[in-house]
């Protein structure tokens, strides 16, 4: 089967978004499948089996900046492709974003399924709503990786979606090597903006004892001010930006994962990869987390923005090794569960029944 993963985020820059339509590529590539991903690019492609086309503009979004390519240039690139290639099935992941998506969606008449990823409320979508109806009509078929996503996309477009859970590549991180460390050491991967919580996160670090250390992984606009802010905290490493490979490695070295946004999350896919990786897991209760993080099960959830809430949860799981181990055993299990071979399984169903009609 000739299969088009299409992306509206580049691909060179780390995302959820991309995270899934890579890792999915892979293992559909793994199973025979002739799969090419379609998306902007700002630099080289990160494989060979990506199509570049064009460079990101960033543009502000879910009180994010996502990197996307609405221009002509990449339109024209899209439709090249398209063309060129003879794909069976078209996927399309956030199939209304302008650029490659949106564009495959307009032009493009091999079977179409649209997965879509965000949840929160949309300005683009309010105030566009008869546009993106019409445009959405065109998919065969809608997909949405929980039950946020779906109730946010149904409430803007209408229409009925299929559940698929997002996957993750469980043994990259279940068999990484375990980045060292000098101590007690948590670890915080994910964009630096409001919304991740990461200032929380400080605040709690002024609540935990001194030999405690914290691994910053990313950057954003917070950045400057965050670390002027902790200026002098040597119990803070601020990472930059890492590639999949060291995220793995500092996840398995740490003792304990935290994610503490504030909101604007559809799934835990980044809780999933701390819990393969063998970390406890400290984070946000949220919707969206607990489609993945059983509450006290799987991991410690607490209440968004309540930073002294959060630092009694992560110094419950650093001095309570009984906990954390419960915490991690229970968390592998579980990540096993969301295991991508078993979304690209679900995914190959759904192409075979767009192609039988």
């Amino acid at each position: 089967m000739r299969i088009a993963q299409v992306c509206p985020y580049s691909l060179t820059l780390p995302g959820g978004v991309q995270g899934q339509v890579m890792g999915l590529a892979r293992v559909l590539r793994g199973l025979g499948h002739e799969v090419r991903v379609l998306g902007p690019c700002d630099g080289p492609p990160p494989e060979a089996w990506v199509t570049p086309l064009g460079v990101s503009i960033p543009t502000a979004a879910n009180g994010s900046v996502a990197p996307i390519a609405p221009d002509p240039s990449a339109a024209l690139r899209t439709i090249r492709a398209l063309r060129d290639e003879g794909f069976d099935v078209l996927h399309l992941h956030e199939p209304l974003v302008p650029g490659p998506t949106l564009t495959t969606l307009i032009v493009a008449e091999a079977p179409r399924i649209g997965t879509f990823h965000r949840a929160g409320a949309s300005l683009a979508y309010s105030r566009l709503k008869p546009a993106v109806r019409w445009a959405a009509r065109r998919l065969d078929l809608r997909c949405a990786v929980s039950e946020d996503a779906a109730a946010t996309a149904q409430a803007a477009l209408g229409g009925t979606y299929e559940l698929v859970f997002n996957g993750i590549e469980v043994e990259r991180f279940s068999k990484a090597e375990p980045w060292p460390t000098e101590g007690p050491t948590i670890c915080f991967v994910g964009r630096h903006e409001p919304r991740k919580g990461l200032a929380v996160l400080l605040e709690a670090m002024a609540l935990l004892p001194a030999d405690v250390h914290l691994w910053i992984g990313s950057d954003g606009p917070q950045t400057a001010e965050l670390r002027a802010r902790t200026a002098g905290d040597r119990r803070i490493a601020w990472l930059g930006r890492i590639d999949d490979d060291e995220k793995a490695s500092r996840l398995r070295g740490a003792d304990v994962f935290c994610a503490p946004s504030l909101g604007g999350e559809s799934f835990g896919v980044v809780l999933l990869e701390a819990m393969a990786a063998g970390v406890a897991v400290v984070a946000s209760d949220l919707t969206g987390y607990r489609a993945v993080a059983r509450p006290g099960v799987d991991a410690l959830l607490v209440a968004p923005g309540d930073a002294v809430a959060l630092a009694d949860a992560l110094r419950r799981v650093l001095e309570d090794r009984d906990l954390a181990g419960t915490l991690v055993a229970s968390g592998e299990e579980r990540a096993e569960g969301f295991a991508m071979e078993r979304l690209a399984e679900r995914y190959l169903e759904l192409y075979g029944r767009l192609l039988a009609g």
